[in-house]
């Protein structure tokens, strides 16, 4: 998928499907990725295995993440390139918006 399909399709990015992206900066399983989420956030997003396993296949049909390992029933998922370039586009965003939250506290 090259990257304006990839923009329409996932940018901007939902919370969920971001940090489940953002978990996989390292290679990790679905249990690993729920429990990163939960640790990232604090305990405010608490992901469902039916959410995961689906944005994971989404994911995975578009090419943002590959299966690295394959152990005992359990895959473990990486980012691709792809799946690092929607990251950091969406990173810029998530940047934007923090920057004009900070000017319009300033009243600028």
């Amino acid at each position: 998928m090259n990257n304006k399909k990839l923009e329409h399709a996932y940018l901007p990015m939902s919370e969920t499907a971001f940090y489940i992206l953002l978990s996989l900066t390292e290679p990790r399983h679905g249990y690993g990725i729920i429990k990163h989420v939960e640790h990232l956030t604090k305990g405010r997003i608490l992901l469902g295995s039916g959410t995961v396993y689906g944005t994971l296949t989404k994911m995975q049909k578009n090419n943002l993440i590959a299966v690295y390992a394959d152990e005992k029933r359990k895959k473990v998922y990486e980012m691709t390139d792809s799946g690092r370039w929607v990251l950091e586009q969406e990173m810029e965003r998530i940047k934007e918006l923090y920057r004009n939250v900070q000017d319009y506290e300033r009243g600028e």
